[in-house]
């Protein structure tokens, strides 16, 4: 069979640990930093995986025998497969080879299992080859928005707004690390007891965080912001009730007239997903370019440069900030920069490109609420050094910045936008601000959740009325505040 070695066939070379989980009985030590993981196994490129069966995706945690045969058959595997040629091997291809190696090891040595128990291992221990081991099955869930690994022994997952435990776990802290380490060096990053803390992202733009020990005492903590397979578009917002029909066309009015965004809120309230969901209304002949920490943002339009971030190298050297991103930004020609997230003195970049000629810009941040999204913009340009009046660095905010949408994840676990405010400038040294669309909370049904409605405040002519104009969009914008002001917002 294709991958065994016979007894005529030369040992083969020794494998990297970190392109294998080694079993509990074959300790290795980890690979070290710079050694390509795909070396030794085909890269987990982010493929269709074939439909795990149910008991991959049962809450039920498996029994401690299951782990121990799946040891014995795991170290058995790597006793006789040929790796080097595995790595030659399609994905699909090398599923099967390692199928057939597997039932014939379990036929051998006799391990007393149900049909249902041994297709549960041969799915489990592909992933571990070929994959991201036990996190495969929660992976290939479209209904999960987080994955939360805190060590070996425990995950918990995000469905529906609501945290679980999930029933997967993983063989040792090692394995976990080594799977960390396969996630994080495809985008040439690394993890280990010197760069113990790192942010990466899965080909699909999940996002993805790793600290490992000796800052995570339990074992390595791994963090997946899982990204829907279909994009989320405003329509589809709408139904869910984050927004109303009427905003949802203000919003699209907005992204299409070059109005400076900023899109505020706390973690985990859909800041980068209503980002996505905002860049669909940007004109195709516009040049957007993108900075982010890990390149997750998704635009449909033919012009995107996508700029993402670099930590130091292992000698503290070559690092590549996001505000030497938004730097370079203005010398490459762009119609609009996009930052995926300001966190730091970027903002003040980010700004000046805002109020020098790159109309439509756009960038989310950390804030609860419109007024306090304005204050931390403040309070990250003084951390940056800048030694600016307090009145000027309102006056470059009030002058860069036309709207703030903000979105919140309430605590039944549903997201909402719950204001559409518009910067109007100053009175004295205070920025002066008007909603035109906010969310009121209206009570609590009977299984918990919120309920709610969107209404207009009732401003008949916003401030970018006159760019409205310009871009020949007025009659809609008039059409979509009428009649959010006649229907009095809509039930969520």
């Amino acid at each position: 069979m294709f991958g065994k070695r016979g007894p005529d066939t030369p040992a083969k070379a020794p494998m990297p640990a970190a392109a294998l989980a080694p079993a509990p009985a074959r300790p290795a030590a980890p690979a070290p930093v710079a050694a390509p993981v795909a070396a030794a196994a085909p890269a987990p490129a982010r493929r269709a995986p074939e439909p795990p069966p149910a008991s991959a995706t049962a809450a039920k945690p498996r029994s401690d025998s299951y782990y121990e045969t799946k040891s014995k058959v795991f170290a058995a595997l790597i006793d006789t497969i040929d790796l080097s040629q595995l790595a030659r091997l399609e994905t699909e291809a090398a599923r099967e080879e390692i199928r057939d190696i597997v039932n014939d090891i379990i036929a051998i040595k006799n391990f007393a299992m149900t049909i249902a128990e041994q297709e549960s291992l041969l799915a489990d221990i592909c992933n571990d080859v070929l994959g991201y081991g036990p996190l495969e099955p929660l992976l290939a869930r479209d209904d999960i928005a987080d994955i939360m690994v805190n060590g070996a022994r425990q995950t918990f997952i995000e469905v529906a707004g609501k945290v679980h435990e999930a029933g997967v776990r993983f063989r040792d802290n090692q394995q976990l690390l080594n799977i960390c380490q396969r996630i994080v060096s495809q985008v040439g990053r690394r993890v280990d007891e010197s760069s113990p803390i790192c942010d990466a992202r899965l080909p699909d733009g999940s996002r993805v965080n790793v600290i490992a020990p000796p800052l995570a005492i339990d074992g390595t903590v791994l963090t997946i912001r899982k990204f829907k397979k279909d994009k989320l578009t405003l329509d589809q917002l709408v139904n869910f009730g984050a927004i109303s029909p009427e905003g949802a066309e203000i919003l699209q009015i907005i992204g299409r007239v070059r109005c400076n965004i900023v899109i505020s809120g706390g973690t985990g309230s859909g800041k980068t997903t209503l980002l996505n969901c905002l860049t669909r209304y940007i004109d195709e002949d516009e040049r957007i370019i993108t900075c982010e920490d890990s390149a997750e943002l998704q635009l449909q339009q033919p012009h995107v440069v996508r700029l993402e971030t670099r930590p130091p190298n292992i000698e503290g050297e070559g690092e590549i900030t996001m505000r030497d991103l938004v730097k370079n930004c203005l010398r490459m020609r762009p119609e609009r920069i996009i930052v995926g997230e300001v966190r730091g003195p970027e903002v003040f970049d980010l700004l000046q490109a805002m109020n020098t000629g790159h109309d439509g810009s756009m960038g989310t941040i950390h804030s609860n609420s419109p007024r306090e999204c304005l204050n931390r913009i403040e309070s990250m340009i003084a951390m940056g050094g800048f030694s600016l009046p307090s009145r000027t660095v309102k006056e470059i905010i009030t002058g860069s910045i036309d709207v703030i949408v903000q979105a919140a994840r309430l605590r039944d676990g549903s997201r909402r936008i719950t204001h559409i405010t518009e910067v109007l400038g100053m009175e004295g040294d205070v920025i002066t601000t008007q909603d035109l669309f906010v969310y009121d909370i209206l009570g609590e049904d009977t299984r918990g959740r919120l309920m709610g409605r969107h209404r207009s405040t009732g401003v008949g002519r916003p401030a970018f009325w006159d760019r409205a104009r310009y871009y020949g969009e007025e009659q809609r914008l008039a059409r979509a505040l009428d009649a959010a002001e006649v229907k009095g917002g809509t039930g969520a």
